[in-house]
């Protein structure tokens, strides 16, 4: 599925426009004592008229028919773009989320799509995460968002925790 430039987007965002817009999907959530669950999600990404993508995602748990039970997480941050120093296109990814933690993920860009690793993973004294480590990879496959994170928690080395597949709405 084709995607649209548009005319405002800074030059240095150009190779994330295929991430901008609305979208929506459903995606599966677990890891090690946390059982497997099918999720909803809606994640918004655009322009924020300052050189970075703003972003804000909301997931929420389904039921076996795929209906809504409750929530189950949000975040929100910003993308930002560079180059890396070899011609390619370096990705920062900031992200915050209410439970008590911030990450910034470091990347490339390559086509449609973006792998990302954490630089840095901070937590409040309250926060409820245990991660140390994570990394995300997000294409596009069919004019559709895919994503993947993979966590690290003390006890556990890097493994998938959470995907899901989105729909441009």
């Amino acid at each position: 599925m084709p995607f649209e430039i548009r005319a405002d987007l800074p030059a240095s965002l150009v190779p994330l426009a295929w991430m901008e817009g609305r979208w929506e999907g459903a995606g599966v959530v677990g890891y090690d004592d946390v059982p497997e669950r099918r999720f909803g999600q809606e994640v918004l990404m655009a322009h924020d008229g300052l050189g970075g993508l703003a972003y804000r995602a909301q997931s929420w748990y389904l039921d076996d028919e795929g209906q809504p039970v409750g929530p189950m997480s949000s975040e929100s941050g910003v993308w930002r773009t560079g180059d890396d120093g070899s011609g390619g296109v370096q990705v920062e990814l900031l992200l915050a989320q209410p439970e008590g933690a911030v990450e910034i993920y470091l990347g490339r860009a390559t086509g449609t799509k973006v792998e990302l690793s954490t630089d840095l993973v901070a937590r409040t004294s309250t926060s409820t995460g245990t991660y140390t480590a994570a990394q995300r990879l997000y294409g596009a496959v069919e004019g559709d968002l895919l994503w993947a994170l993979d966590v690290a928690t003390p006890t556990t080395a890097m493994r998938s925790y959470a995907s899901a597949r989105l729909k441009k709405v």
